[in-house]
């Protein structure tokens, strides 16, 4: 049913944002039965909810014990940014020549958002930063491509919060980051659109081996 399956939405963006920004804690026990107390949706959607998060590995289902919240490691996430990547270098070469009109104009007008960004509001930029990575798989047209992408950047969302050594500081770096990338593939600049993801990709890993130093 449309309603059910919208519930379902919802209910996956509302235990996404719970485990990103660890409301929900890595490792944490969950049972159906919190979960819709602290989301408010029924059995349901909360179990299709839970479902998606699984396949995407935000969280482990065993059977008779429960949902635990999976635990981030930086091992793997290395070998997340090296997916992430190549896939996100063939997304914006797929945008640069395929995205609409309209979808150029929201690139625009997100890219000021971004640029205009200051403090250290994680929601807020969590926001304009999930908006970024689905309308730039929007636009390749390609819904494999998108169905590939969204758990990569889904994850790496969450590792990346959950590390930040200075949380007002590289919101205005990351914020940089993606301006460039849809300023690119907007004025339809291919080389200049994979060369700013790349320098994403190498913010990441950068981050990601600062955050295998700290204590």
């Amino acid at each position: 049913m449309p309603g059910q399956a919208n519930k379902a939405d919802q209910a996956y963006e509302r235990l996404e944002d719970m485990i990103t920004f660890q409301e929900l804690a890595p490792g944490q026990l969950l049972s159906e039965s919190m979960l819709m107390e602290l989301t408010g949706f029924g059995r349901t959607p909360v179990r299709e909810a839970l479902q998606r998060l699984a396949r995407e590995r935000m969280v482990e289902i065993l059977p008779r014990r429960g949902v635990f919240v999976a635990t981030t490691s930086i091992e793997e996430h290395f070998r997340l940014l090296e997916l992430r990547r190549t896939l996100e270098e063939l997304a914006v070469r797929l945008a640069t020549f395929r995205a609409q009109t309209r979808q150029k104009e929201s690139m625009l007008e997100l890219a000021g958002r971004l640029d205009a960004f200051t403090g250290d509001g994680v929601r807020d930029f969590g926001e304009l930063l999930k908006r970024a990575h689905t309308l730039m798989a929007v636009a390749g047209h390609n819904d494999y491509l998108q169905l590939a992408m969204a758990p990569l950047q889904a994850l790496s969302r969450r590792f990346w919060f959950a590390h930040l050594p200075d949380v007002a500081e590289h919101l205005h770096i990351a914020a940089g980051f993606h301006s460039a990338i849809l300023r690119a593939v907007a004025h339809g600049d291919e080389a200049d659109a994979v060369a700013s993801s790349h320098r994403l990709n190498d913010y990441l890993v950068d981050l990601t081996y600062q955050a295998l130093g700290a204590p």
